[in-house]
Parts: structure tokens; sequence; C-alpha cells
């Protein structure tokens, strides 16, 4: 039995392109006492990979070269070697771009396939959904009737991150990069989306915001991020979840307006979601009960063939994805 694998075989300077990747085909290895072996069903794209190319280390140490691609992926238990990690069970992880994944469970979740779809558990039950709802709940404590303003809105994060506010009865404004996307979020419950190809930002805040931002969710970075926090208000919580905008760049534009933080006596901080791990299941229990209730709703974005993996990847620094990007193998 052969595993088709994406490996990473140079990094990117700037913007990734298919040079940096290669396809390859590698046997199974026998399975260990303790260990199982997991046929991945679908495969995560998110941002964060971008900043996994790099070499070094920050809260997460740099992907190998010549090895599988680092990313999360979903898969069903077919061959098990250890007794908590049982053939038929479903988990999701760290497990690479590859059809197959050897474990021994260590950084894994076991899915609990009657709180929802398969791949809802890569999206909105999976790493995105919890780093909104701990990043919101935790880091942004929004109280009801404050206003919250999400850059990259339309993402996975953004959207849910959008609806947990409006469930916890805050004012909720995003920005995205479509007419399209716009729509979706105004249907989810948004009550003002700003399209940042096409209108000034700043304008549409201080028409629609005059009672400045309580929470600022930051997806994006750069001009966006400085926008955002021109509009502090007094005791603003700023959430720095991702800065999809400079990541291919290879020198990172920092905030100019973080003095704004001062002014407005406020906070500033990051979300890191493995920091939740051991809060996962409260997580998914709640997400999924919205679900159920028909309060929340998510989109996904699905790709057939692990060969696709980085023409698709790349559909993320584009915007031509539309949803949770997924590659179903």
């Amino acid at each position: 039995m052969t595993n088709p694998q994406i490996i990473l075989v140079s990094r990117p300077q700037g913007m990734p392109t298919a040079d940096n990747f290669a396809y390859r085909e590698t046997p199974v290895p026998s399975l260990e006492k303790g260990s199982f072996l997991i046929e991945n069903q679908y495969i995560s794209l998110d941002p964060a990979i971008r900043g996994w190319m790099n070499e070094g280390t920050t809260y997460i140490r740099g992907m190998a070269l010549d090895a599988p691609v680092r990313a999360f992926a979903l898969g069903k238990i077919i061959k098990s070697k250890n007794t908590d990690f049982k053939v038929g069970e479903y988990v999701n992880g760290l497990l690479g771009v590859q059809k197959y994944a050897i474990s021994d469970g260590k950084g894994l979740t076991k899915v609990d396939v009657s709180k929802g779809k398969l791949s809802w558990h890569l999206g909105i039950l999976g790493m995105p959904g919890m780093t909104a709802y701990f990043g919101l709940l935790e880091r942004g404590q929004p109280k009801a009737g404050e206003t919250v303003f999400i850059t990259g809105a339309a993402g996975i994060i953004g959207a849910t991150v959008g609806q947990i506010a409006k469930l916890k009865g805050c004012r909720v404004i995003g920005t995205a990069g479509s007419d399209s996307k716009c729509d979706y979020l105004k249907s989810i419950g948004f009550d003002v989306v700003i399209n940042y190809k096409t209108e000034n930002i700043a304008e549409r805040l201080a028409q629609n915001c005059p009672e400045k931002i309580s929470i600022l969710y930051d997806n994006v970075g750069g001009e966006q991020l400085d926008i955002g926090l021109a509009h502090l208000a007094q005791g603003a919580r700023v959430v720095i979840c991702g800065a999809i905008s400079q990541y291919n760049n290879t020198s990172i534009e920092g905030p100019k307006n973080y003095m704004k933080i001062v002014t407005a006596r406020g906070t500033m901080t990051g979300i890191i979601v493995f920091d939740f791990l051991n809060r996962y299941p409260e997580a998914i229990l709640q997400i999924s009960t919205w679900l159920t209730e028909g309060v929340m709703k998510t989109q996904e974005d699905i790709y057939e063939g692990i060969k696709q993996f980085p023409e698709v990847f790349l559909k993320l620094f584009s915007g031509e994805n539309f949803g949770k990007l997924l590659i179903k193998i």
C-alpha cells in the first residue's frame, strides 16, 4: 500500500508557488505498539500553513523540507495497536497533506460524528471554529450592546466570530472582498458589511459606528487593522487572530495606530487555539447546538483530489475561496 503525499521541497520567498511543492507516493510503514493508522478523508487549507512553511520557530516549529506539508486533516482509524484509539473511530489533528498517517494519539482529537457533518470538524467544529469561539469569548469578552468589528469576515473564522457576537447581543460590522461575500455576511446577520476593495473603510466606519468599536477582531493586519485601531471605544479589546495581508511579505508591516490602544485605555492580545485544547468539547457542544437550532450557519468550499493542494492552497491569498477551504481525498 502506498501513501500519496504533497511534500514541501523549498521554502517560499513571498507568495508560494507550485514549485515549492511536489507529489510523491511512499510505502506505508508497519505499525508499532501504541500506534494506529489513519486514512484521511479531508485536508484543511488554512492561512496558518503559510507561516509554518517558514524556517524557524514561533509558537510552533517550521515545517521540515522533504516531508509532508503540515496541515490539519480528519480521518478514520483503519488499523490500531493502541487500546485508546479503536478501528472505526474518527480523529483530527495535524496529520499532514497525505492519504495515510500513523500516530500515537498525541495532539489528536476524537471526532464525535453525532455533532455534525464530518467536514465540519475541520471547519466550524474544528480549529477555525475553536479559534473563533475562544478568541471572541475569552479574549474579546463581548457584552450585549457593544460593537464588534471583524476584518476579513467572510472567512470561516470571521463569519463564525460574527455569528457568535450576534448571539451575545452585539452589533457586528465586517469587511469582505466581494459583493457576493458581503451579501453572504448580511444573510447570516451582520449589521454592516464593507467591501474593502470598492469602499472606503474609514468613511463607512465613521458613518455606521459613531459609538466606536469595543472589540476589534483582526484576521487581516496591515491597513485594515490600522483603520480599526483609529475607531476604538474606551476600554476596547483588540484580538489579533491573523494577518493574511502580510503573510507573503518579506517584511511585516506593523500597526501604525497602536497608540490608540493607550488613548482608548484598551488591550491588545493574541489567540493561539492550542491553548484551549482541553476545552474543545465545550465549544463543539455549544456550536453544534447553535447549528442544530438553526441560529448559526456555515459555508464550505470543497475540492477533490490531493494533487490539487498547491493550486487550491493559493486561493486563500487571492480571495477566490468562499467558505471553509477543504480538499476531499
